[in-house]
C-alpha cells in the first residue's frame, strides 16, 4: 500500500476510554500522534489520557446527545481545525429482541452511531479542506452488512455508517479528504464483547492490541487510494506483520 507521512499527526478519537478506542490510543500516542479524546466514562478516559502523555486532551461527552458532542468539540478549540484523522470508535450494542426494544434506546443507539458521526465529520472537515487532506475512520462490524434479529438498533447505526462513509468519500474526493469504515475482522475482547459474545466467539477472540497497527497505518501513513472502501482491521495488521 503505498502510503504518504504526515508526522505528527493530530488524532479525535471516540470511544477511547476502554476497549479498542483505549488500545488504539496508547499505540497512537507511541507514535508521536497528538490525541484529542472523547468518552463518556470520565475514570476510564483520564487514565487513557494520563497513559498517552502530556499533551493528549480529553472531554468528556455523551456522544448520544447533539449539545454534549458540540461542548466536547468546543472545548479543543481551535485544536480541532488541526484534526488530520478522524477515527470514530464510539457504539452502543444492547441486544433485545425487536418488541422489546424502545424508541429511546433505538434512537440512542442510532445517534452515538450516525449524529455523533455526522457532528463529529461537521466539525473537522473545513480544516481538513483547508489543508488539502485528512482520514476519516468509522468503525463498522458485521452489522453494517448482515442483519442479527435482537440488533435493529445496532444494525441500522452500522449501515447507516457505511452509507454516511460512501458519501463522505465522493464529498471528499475533490479536498483530499479521505473516508474508510473499519471492521474489527475477529472477534474482539473487550467489555461489550465479554457482555453480548456468545460462548464459541469468545473462544477464538483477540485482544485490541493485536488489530491496532491497522488504525496507526491509517492515521500515521495516511496510505492513498483506499477512499470509499471498507477495510478489515486484523487482515490488514496481520499483512502490516508480515503474516503468511
Amino acid at each position: 500500500m503505498s502510503a504518504t507521512r504526515h508526522e505528527p499527526q493530530t488524532v479525535l478519537l471516540t470511544g477511547a476510554a476502554q476497549g479498542l478506542g483505549a488500545a488504539i490510543a496508547r499505540d497512537l500516542a507511541e507514535a508521536g500522534a497528538r490525541l484529542l479524546l472523547i468518552d463518556r466514562d470520565a475514570t476510564g478516559l483520564e487514565t487513557v489520557a494520563r497513559d498517552c502523555g502530556p499533551e493528549t486532551r480529553f472531554a468528556v461527552a455523551d456522544l448520544s446527545d447533539a449539545e454534549s458532542t458540540l461542548c466536547a468539540l468546543r472545548a479543543f478549540g481551535d485544536a480541532v481545525g488541526e484534526i488530520d484523522t478522524l477515527i470514530h470508535n464510539a457504539a452502543i450494542l444492547n441486544p433485545i429482541a425487536f418488541e422489546r426494544e424502545t424508541l429511546e434506546g433505538f434512537r440512542r443507539t442510532l445517534d452515538v452511531g450516525l449524529q455523533a458521526a455526522f457532528l463529529l465529520t461537521q466539525a473537522v472537515w473545513p480544516g481538513m479542506a483547508r489543508r488539502g487532506g485528512g482520514m476519516l475512520v468509522y468503525v463498522s462490524s458485521r452489522s453494517g452488512i448482515m442483519g442479527f434479529g435482537d440488533e435493529a438498533a445496532y444494525c441500522a447505526a452500522k449501515h447507516g455508517l457505511e452509507g454516511f462513509s460512501k458519501s463522505m468519500a465522493e464529498a471528499g474526493a475533490p479536498h483530499g479528504i479521505a473516508s474508510v469504515t473499519i471492521t474489527p475482522g475477529m472477534p474482539m475482547h473487550t467489555p461489550m464483547s465479554e457482555r453480548n459474545y456468545a460462548p464459541e466467539m469468545k473462544e477464538r477472540w483477540v485482544e485490541p492490541a493485536r488489530l491496532v497497527p491497522a488504525f496507526r497505518h491509517l492515521s500515521v501513513e495516511r496510505p492513498q487510494g483506499l477512499s470509499g472502501q471498507r477495510l478489515d482491521a486484523w487482515a490488514m495488521s496481520q499483512e502490516l506483520a508480515g503474516a503468511p
